[in-house]
């Protein structure tokens, strides 16, 4: 009976994530707010549903009571992030929110599965960072001076590389972080931060030859200390990252055309020179014949992805544990082989449609240090995407990064919990930007209509007058208005008068008749209003 229910589960589970997935996208076409909200009230549901259905499942099949209560405390974490973000935030992406809080379900699913103590410990992270991540959006509103700090940037990155690099431990053939007190820390993680703002600040001073050339000299030393460290995703992905943000500030094709020539150049030295990366690029070439020499971790990912399948093998009943490292760096291919192919590409779609949020707010964003940034953290991101997931399938040689809020790590979890504020931040200064337009567009039309209603006044004024004049001058016939000749005395007029009028007898005979001036002729025409 346990079998049937995980059977029909996994495609309850298929059926609501891919439900969730179109609408991620279908949010983009809604035109009013009430629709908007009444979408993510339905992301949150099948979110939860999702969530219930995988620990029932599990539950079922392990027996363990622990799970029910490890599956309220998630449910207890995440409804207080979305309540938080929507009270602390009204101008938040909720989207987002909803992205994130999905992308960490899936990746506790999965590491529960697997290993609950590093559940345990996960969540934990989790909710270390959804601190920072509420604490962040209010720093980058407030902290007006953030594209001040160029070097201060370059100078605490490069310093924290330099002491990985000096001091660390190699683990699997590389030097990544430091233990302490039985906690790692991966100092690259939130490196990766720091070199975003600080090629952000560089390029926004100025994107002339010299700073472009000292901006490129920093940021290549960034990448060789990663790859003397061997900390090869890394360095990839620092130095993608500023060839996008470099293009971007600058517009010259030039400029990436170099990079990409230079960094080709750089991967076939480091081919040559680093064992590690020969062993890594057999084991892309062909993991079966290079089973035993490093080509073990690629085999058993490609064995899981082909064993799941469409559907999946169905929580708890597949053989993820296999996988070396599954729950960090392969975490994509234990959740093909458990929840299905289709289960992954949505995993994937989602990924893109948070990629996508982040270029609208870059694109939106008219300060130029937060539009780089934006671009940054997203482009560092999506990248962080590609590899883990090329690395797994065998699309490229494995690069050992982690999948950003579903891989198991604490380094990872709070540097991308942290991005994720940034860009919340980011969104919510946008939305001040485009409050501050309406109110300059709303101040501007006030005055227009203040100067019409004027000018309308002002008209109206004149046309009264002018109005007078002519009344006047209808009943006094008689009188003049410039300096003509006048005389003292009422009766002194009348000779003048005949004289006139005798004049205009005699000359009557020899002037052709003229028509009349009508009176209504003297009066100037008012405007139409």
């Amino acid at each position: 009976m346990v079998n049937i229910i995980a059977e029909i589960s996994k495609y309850m589970m298929i059926v609501l994530m891919a439900a969730y997935t179109f609408s991620c996208f279908s949010i983009f076409a809604q035109s009013y707010e009430e629709d908007e909200k009444r979408v993510y009230i339905l992301q949150n549901v099948l979110m939860f549903l999702m969530q219930f259905l995988a620990y029932a499942v599990m539950y079922l099949k392990t027996g363990e009571q622990k799970l029910l209560l490890f599956f309220a405390v998630q449910v207890v974490l995440l409804v207080a992030v979305i309540l938080l973000y929507s009270i602390l935030y009204p101008n938040v992406s909720r989207l987002i929110v909803n992205n994130m809080c999905m992308l960490l379900s899936v990746g506790l699913i999965m590491i529960t599965r697997l290993s609950y103590e590093s559940a345990v410990k996960q969540f934990i992270f989790i909710a270390l960072g959804t601190a920072f991540g509420l604490v962040v959006p209010v720093l980058i509103r407030k902290l007006k001076f953030l594209a001040d700090w160029v070097y201060i940037y370059a100078g605490v990155g490069f310093a924290a590389l330099l002491l990985v690099a000096v001091f660390a431990a190699t683990s699997g053939g590389a030097k990544l972080g430091f233990s302490i007190g039985g906690i790692g820390i991966q100092p690259s993680e939130f490196v990766k931060i720091l070199f975003v703002f600080y090629v952000a600040a560089s390029l926004k001073n100025s994107t002339e030859f010299k700073n472009v050339v000292i901006t490129t000299a920093v940021a290549a030393a960034h990448v060789l200390i990663l790859v003397v460290s061997t900390d090869l995703g890394a360095a990839l992905i620092l130095f993608v990252v500023y060839l996008v943000m470099l293009y971007v500030a600058t517009k010259q094709p030039l400029y990436a055309a170099a990079g990409i020539g230079a960094g080709s150049l750089a991967a076939v030295a480091g081919y040559h020179l680093f064992a590690h990366i020969k062993i890594r690029v057999s084991a892309w070439k062909d993991p079966f014949a290079s089973y035993n020499e490093g080509g073990y971790q690629v085999a058993q990912s490609l064995f899981a992805i082909g064993t799941g399948s469409w559907f999946g093998m169905g929580l708890c009943q597949g053989s993820p544990d296999l996988i070396p490292v599954a729950e960090s760096d392969f975490i994509f291919s234990a959740i093909a082989e458990e929840l299905g192919v289709i289960f992954a590409l949505c995993v994937i779609l989602i990924c893109v449609s948070c990629y996508v949020m982040f270029l609208n707010i870059a694109m939106e964003l008219r300060n130029r240090f937060y539009k780089l940034v934006a671009l940054g953290l997203g482009t560092c991101y999506i990248f962080q995407v590609f590899l883990t997931i090329g690395g797994v399938t065998k699309f490229i040689p494995s690069t050992g990064v982690t999948l950003p809020l579903v891989s198991y790590g604490g380094s990872s979890i709070l540097s991308s919990m942290i991005m994720i504020g940034i860009i919340q931040g980011l969104y919510i200064l946008r939305e001040d930007e485009e409050e501050e337009l309406e109110w300059k567009r709303e101040m501007a039309a006030r005055k227009r209509r203040a100067k019409a209603a004027r000018e309308k006044r002002e008209r109206s004024g004149n046309g009264g007058r002018n109005s007078e004049d002519y009344e006047g001058q209808r009943q006094n016939p008689g009188r003049r208005t410039g300096g003509g000749q006048k005389r003292n005395g009422a009766g002194q007029d009348e000779p003048g008068r005949e004289r006139a009028i005798k004049d205009e007898q005699r000359g009557s005979r020899n002037k052709k008749p003229t028509k009349e001036k009508s009176k209504f002729e003297e009066v100037p025409k008012q405007r139409i209003r």
